[in-house]
C-alpha cells in the first residue's frame, strides 16, 4: 500500500512492534529515566463498552510501540479535559492523545498544547478549530450512509424510521445525522425520518423512542448512532411486543454504530440487524503510532496507507486518517451497494476481546 510520508521506516516500525517493550499502565517513570518517550492519553469516558474497550487496548499499544504512558479520564467534561492537559504538561509528556466529546470547546486546550510544542492526536473526534498532528477516526459520514442504505433496502424504500442522534455538539453526531438524512432524501424519499436528539444518553433515547412508537406504531426502523442506546432500545421494543425475529412481520429493523460484543451477539440472535464496527483497537494503536511519529519528527501527506485507510486533508494544519469501519450484518450481504461483514467474523474486534 502507499503511505506518502517522509517516515520511510513506518512499515518496518509497525512490523517490529512485538520486539519492543515498555512500561505499561500507570508507570511513574518519565522519558528521561526510562529511555522511552512519555505520552499522555486522556480517556473521554468509561461508561460505555466501546470506550472501555479502547481503554483496554491503549496500554497494550503503548507497550508494543515502546512508549511510557500516563492516563487520565475527562468523563465527558471539557473542563476536566483542560485540567488533565495541564497535568500532562507538568508531567513532561512529549505528546497527547485525546478524544474530545465537545469538539468546539476544546480549541483553547489545543492552543495551549501547541504553545508548549506538544503534538496532539485526537481519536474518534475531530476538533472544529485548532491544529492537531493527526486525527485518527473512521469516516463518520459513512456511518450514516451505511445505516441509511441498509434500512432503506430492508424497508423497500418506504416507511418510517427513528434516528436516535448523538450529541450535535460533536462532529460525530453532526456527520452521522447529516449523512443519514441526505442519503434518505436522495435515495429513499418515501422514508420518513424522525430525528431525536439524545446527547449520547441512553435513558433519553429510550424515552424518545417509546414516545415515537406510541405516536407512530407503524415505525419499522431505528438508527442508533452508537451502542449507548442499545439496551434501552431493546427494552422499549420488548415492552411494545416488537422484539421479534426478522422473519416476523412485526419486526423493527435496528442499525447501530460501534461493533461492541453485545451488538454482535444481538445481531446473531435477531434482536438487531446491523451495526457499523468502529475500530476501538485500531483507534488505540494508531493514536499512539502517530504520537510516536510526531515525537520522531515525521510528517505525513494525504493518500492511501498501508493499513487499509486513507489520510485526507481536512483543513490547513489538520490531517485525518480515516480507518476502515465495515457494515456488519447476520448474512454478510450487500445492501444498497454497501458490502457487509458477517457478525461472527473473527476480523471484527468485538469478537476478539479476551
Amino acid at each position: 500500500m502507499r503511505l506518502r510520508t517522509t517516515f520511510c521506516s513506518a512499515v518496518a516500525a509497525l512490523s517490529a512492534l512485538a520486539l519492543l517493550t515498555a512500561c505499561g499502565g500507570d508507570a511513574q517513570t518519565t522519558s528521561t529515566t526510562s529511555g522511552k518517550p512519555l505520552v499522555g492519553v486522556d480517556y473521554p469516558r468509561s461508561d460505555t463498552d466501546f470506550w472501555n474497550s479502547y481503554i483496554k487496548y491503549t496500554p497494550e499499544a503503548a507497550k508494543e510501540l515502546g512508549l511510557s504512558l500516563k492516563t487520565t479520564n475527562s468523563q465527558n467534561d471539557v473542563a476536566k479535559l483542560t485540567a488533565n492537559a495541564q497535568t500532562f504538561i507538568s508531567q513532561g509528556v512529549k505528546g497527547v492523545a485525546m478524544a474530545p466529546q465537545d469538539t468546539a470547546a476544546v480549541a483553547p486546550t489545543l492552543s495551549q498544547l501547541e504553545a508548549k510544542k506538544i503534538p496532539v492526536v485526537t481519536v474518534d473526534t475531530r476538533p472544529d478549530t485548532g491544529k492537531v498532528y493527526m486525527v485518527v477516526r473512521a469516516d463518520n459520514r459513512a456511518y450514516g450512509e451505511k445505516a441509511c442504505q441498509y434500512l432503506g433496502t430492508k424497508l423497500g424504500g418506504k416507511g418510517k424510521v427513528v434516528m436516535l442522534q448523538g450529541g450535535l455538539d460533536s462532529i460525530n453526531g453532526r456527520d452521522r445525522t447529516e449523512a443519514f438524512n441526505e442519503c434518505m432524501k436522495k435515495n429513499y424519499p418515501d422514508v420518513t425520518v424522525f430525528g431525536e436528539a439524545t446527547n449520547w444518553d441512553g435513558a433519553v433515547a429510550a424515552q424518545k423512542l417509546q414516545t415515537r412508537l406510541t405516536q407512530h406504531p407503524d415505525i419499522k426502523g431505528v438508527y442508533m448512532q452508537s451502542s449507548f442506546a442499545l439496551s434501552g432500545t431493546l427494552q422499549v421494543l420488548k415492552q411494545k411486543d416488537l422484539l421479534v425475529g426478522p422473519q416476523d412481520k412485526k419486526h423493527v429493523f435496528v442499525v447501530s454504530n460501534d461493533g461492541i460484543p453485545e451488538e454482535l451477539k444481538s445481531i446473531a440472535e435477531g434482536k438487531i440487524d446491523a451495526t457499523v464496527s468502529q475500530p476501538a483497537d485500531q483507534y488505540a494503536k494508531y493514536a499512539l503510532y502517530y504520537l510516536k511519529a510526531a515525537i520522531d519528527g515525521k510528517t505525513f501527506a494525504p493518500g492511501r496507507t498501508d493499513h487499509d485507510s486513507t489520510i485526507i486533508k481536512v483543513r490547513d494544519g489538520v490531517l485525518e486518517d480515516q480507518l476502515s469501519a465495515p457494515l456488519v450484518t447476520a448474512d454478510g450481504g450487500t445492501y444498497g451497494g454497501v458490502a457487509s461483514v458477517k457478525s461472527d467474523s473473527t476480523s471484527l474486534w468485538g469478537n476478539n476481546l479476551g
